[in-house]
């Protein structure tokens, strides 16, 4: 996952107390119930929607927004807020929409136009992103969001050179941002690593604004005498070691110097998935896949499969572009006929050191023919299960796999999340365990199959993992509290590397 910047909010953020937060919503409440409806409906209206999202009640502040939108369709302060309302939910496609209107309705509106760019680059249109950013910085040549986004948006089309330059005027002049804190008094300080060429784990969404005030920090940037903000923990959000080594290597530098960090940098260089492949291979009751690095240019050229002969690869094999999420860049090939036409879909060509990773194709399926795959999460020591996605496909991601229309699927899923030992059994969990202690990593997650011998098929295990909450549908009521486990987990582990307890916190607001 790529750093982002985003504009920061244009509504200072709210520092009252939640009691005040609270009270404010009930008197708003009481003004729009009256049987008139007052003058000033969509200011009161928007204002209760931006004290809603403060409470963390987002589908409330969407219904306001919405009504706001309604009342002033242009409004622009409402399009901006409901555009990163949506945007924080996952609605991609929705917050899209918004900001594409506030861009028709003010073509020069800075801030829409860079987050309409961002919207568009999650959605893999780097060229859609690159003329609103050009966009953006005809109106200010020297805003740095706007060069980020160009930076993410030029490495996506294959323009090195002129990516380089965006990177170094986005990050090169100001590496530490700090995020907003939203709780009472003063937040536990906590640093956030990240990586300018992405690779990121969106670990943020796990550090409670109302309790961390979080300072994001441009590993890779950082020099020698970079005065760091003051803090009691650092969190390395940097999770995948084939994109983001040059930031590994220098978080990794200041580590000895900076004080206690989640996920030390060298536990994360060490989970690259060649590697991983190598040092798990003995663990009893866990099949790792044979996995080699390969110069783009190599399988790209009329030698491609022989070099994978030499390397012992065999047919069906996959390859993956390295640095790509959610099955992005990432095929299943049959046959030897197909290997140069289709390594040259994939990106890596013109581009100086381009890699694509060769992967043994290991057969999921069970004896309905479906393929399964376990998410299970590693944190602060424990084990958690996180999601069980099954599919008729090779290629299993949990929002495109076959669980929203089966109830039967759904229904084994509920059985792992409620006993994930009985599901997989003894063999199972002690080879899972074992690959927990030789990652070292205090947060992180594995990707798993199952064969009939019920031995683990290891898919990926890093820290690359992302926990995110059930869509708000009753059907999915059962994975709540398997994903509560999680954040909660995540939660004490900060807290305790803080030297804090919970009780010595407000728990009001738990993690989202």
């Amino acid at each position: 996952m790529s750093f982002v910047l985003e504009p920061a909010a244009e509504v200072a953020p709210a520092r009252q107390s939640r009691a005040w937060l609270e009270a404010r919503c009930a008197k708003l409440d009481e003004i729009l119930a009256r049987e008139n409806a007052p003058a000033d409906e969509t200011e009161l209206r928007l204002e209760r929607a931006r004290l809603l999202t403060d409470l963390g009640r987002a589908m409330a502040a969407r219904a306001d927004h919405l009504r706001v939108l309604e009342l002033a369709p242009e409004h622009r302060g409402n399009l901006f807020d409901l555009g990163r309302l949506l945007i924080a939910t996952g609605q991609r496609r929705a917050a899209q929409i918004v900001y594409e209107k506030a861009v028709e309705h003010d073509p020069n509106d800075l801030a829409c136009l860079v987050n309409l760019g961002s919207v568009l680059l999650q959605g893999d249109d780097p060229a859609g992103a690159r003329m609103r950013y050009e966009a953006a910085l005809r109106i200010d040549p020297d805003f740095p969001q706007a060069h980020g986004g160009m930076y993410y948006a030029l490495t996506r089309l294959g323009e090195f050179a002129a990516a380089a330059e965006h990177r170094q005027k986005a990050f090169g002049g100001n590496h530490i941002f700090q995020s907003p804190y939203r709780g009472d008094g003063t937040g536990v300080p906590v640093l956030l690593l990240v990586s300018s060429t992405g690779g990121n784990t969106p670990i943020e969404k796990l550090l409670d604004e109302e309790v961390f005030q979080t300072f994001v920090v441009v590993a890779d940037f950082l020099e020698p005498e970079t005065r760091l903000p003051e803090h009691r923990l650092i969190v390395n959000g940097i999770g995948d070691a084939d994109v983001s080594a040059e930031a590994l290597l220098a978080a990794d530098r200041f580590q000895a110097a900076a004080g206690p960090m989640v996920n030390a940098p060298a536990a994360v260089l060490a989970t690259r998935r060649s590697a991983n492949a190598a040092r798990l291979a003995e663990v009893e009751g866990l099949v790792t896949a044979a996995t080699a690095t390969f110069a783009y240019e190599q399988l790209a050229g009329a030698g491609g499969a022989e070099a994978l002969a030499e390397r012992e690869f065999r047919f069906p094999l996959l390859l993956r572009a390295p640095g790509y999420h959610m099955g992005q860049h990432f095929i299943r090939l049959e046959s030897a006929d197909e290997l140069m036409a289709e390594v040259h879909k994939l990106p890596g060509a013109g581009r100086p050191g381009a890699e694509l990773l060769a992967i043994e194709y290991l057969d999921a399926r069970g004896a309905d023919g479906c393929a399964r795959k376990y998410r299970v999460m590693m944190v602060d020591g424990e084990l958690y299960p996180l999601h069980l996605a099954i599919s008729d496909q090779w290629k299993i991601h949990y929002f495109s796999a076959d669980m929203a229309d089966r109830p039967d699927h759904r229904a084994e899923e509920r059985l792992f999340l409620e006993n994930m030992g009985a599901v997989l059994g003894a063999k199972a969990m002690a080879a899972l365990r074992e690959v927990q202690t030789i990652l070292a990593l205090d947060y992180g997650g594995i990707d798993f199959g199952m064969n009939a011998r019920g031995e683990v098929l290891l898919f990926e295990a890093n820290a690359t993992m992302v926990v995110e909450q059930p869509a708000d549908d009753p059907k999915w009521e059962y994975r709540r509290a398997a994903v509560d486990r999680i954040h909660q987990a995540v939660r004490r582990m900060l807290l305790r590397r803080c030297g804090l307890s919970p009780e010595q916190v407000d728990c009001s607001c738990i993690c989202p």
